[in-house]
């Protein structure tokens, strides 16, 4: 049961916006930063919902690593692709602008690819998908980030987290959207534990000494200090779990994000320089967009792609079960439950709202200071 207190979306969504453009992030692209931000609190994913408001957007903004206004340039275009470049800018507002192209060029040509270098954190990946999806179309894309993931039979963080992403549409209220890392946790799931106080289960992170570590705020220091790296989908650090599947997949994400657009990868993706001072990122992402008209309809799909998700959820169930989900299911259910009750806010997250309030004299007062 929700214990947390809740702050309605209207409040949050303001008081956000309100505050990237404190920090020098254009209205238009503040709104666009918001609500991607949010859409991940809609679906359930608090590790990259609010929790990652202040430590990765507003700090890095402060530190210098993020520019608040986005100069994404264009530098290469036909009627089916484009690359371009971030400058460093907001990952989100990048994106958003790549897929609307993606989106229009997808409709008249029947599918479409891009990709963006010199960018930064995106926010889920499932948003840039699910904007395919509202249009009926198919979308898929994924992302490197800073350097997490191990090898099979290595202990070297050397690939970020790297999710492969599809979102699919069908005739049910919800895509089939499937969005997550390929190690068995993300980073940010790490995150958010340390800031919940929690522990990492045992088995997510392969360290250099073969050693058992679960505590979150220590798996943190020892990514950054290169003495432990997450394991890659199925485990590690050897193959008997197929741990080299996730491996593979983090590998293509990490080819298509940075081959395509011509960017950078693995360890150029730090954030600090030789000196341990603060850099770019510069990271890259892919997108493609499918439109099922140029095959054999919308409707056809989505009644297909609907046929298959129920037939799935319907199959018999493993004991002790009483139900079998499909992607992008427990996530609906999820905005179901909040849709009407807002943002659930841990302690750690509202003292970096009223402290980013205080600093800047904002005109907001929150439900958990009652």
């Amino acid at each position: 049961m929700e214990t947390r207190p809740y702050v309605s979306w209207e409040l949050m969504g303001s008081f956000m916006t309100d505050v990237f453009k404190v920090y020098g992030v254009p209205e238009e692209d503040a709104k666009i930063c918001t609500d991607v931000l949010l859409e991940s609190d809609r679906r359930g994913i608090e590790s990259h919902g609010c929790n990652r408001f202040k430590p990765i957007y507003i700090d890095r903004i402060v530190k210098g690593t993020l520019l608040p206004v986005t100069n994404a340039e264009i530098i290469k275009e036909s009627p089916t692709t484009v690359v371009m470049d971030a400058h460093d800018g907001m990952g989100m507002v990048a994106s958003h602008k790549m897929m609307t192209m993606l989106i229009e060029k997808a409709k008249k040509y029947g599918m479409a690819g891009g990709a963006i270098r010199n960018s930064t954190h995106y926010g889920i990946a499932g948003y840039w998908t699910g904007m395919a999806c509202k249009e009926g179309m198919i979308g898929i894309t994924g992302t490197n980030a800073r350097p997490s993931i191990a090898p099979t039979f290595g202990v070297e963080n050397m690939m970020g987290t790297n999710p492969l992403t599809f979102s699919l549409p069908t005739d049910e209220e919800f895509p089939f959207c499937i969005d997550c890392a390929t190690s068995i946790v993300q980073r940010g799931k790490i995150e958010y534990y340390a800031r919940s106080g929690k522990e990492t289960p045992a088995g997510m992170v392969v360290t250099h000494d073969g050693s058992t570590v679960t505590d979150s705020e220590q798996i943190l220091q020892m990514l950054v200090d290169g003495t432990a790296a997450l394991a890659p989908l199925g485990g590690g650090p050897g193959d008997e779990m197929c741990g080299y599947k996730g491996y593979g997949y983090a590998a293509v994400v990490e080819i298509l994000s940075a081959a395509l657009s011509g960017g950078q990868f693995m360890k150029a993706l730090t954030g600090v320089d030789e000196d341990g001072k603060p850099r770019m990122y510069g990271l890259g992402h892919f997108f493609f967009v499918v439109d099922p008209d140029a095959f054999m309809g919308k409707e056809t799909f989505r009644k297909i792609a609907g046929e298959i998700c129920r037939a799935l959820r319907s199959s018999t169930k493993a004991p002790g079960y009483d139900r079998i989900y499909t992607a992008g299911e427990k996530e609906y259910l999820v905005w179901l439950e909040r849709k009407n009750k807002g943002v659930p806010v841990g302690e750690a997250v509202q003292k970096e709202l009223i402290g980013l309030r205080d600093k800047h004299n904002l005109p907001y007062k929150f439900p958990f200071e009652n």
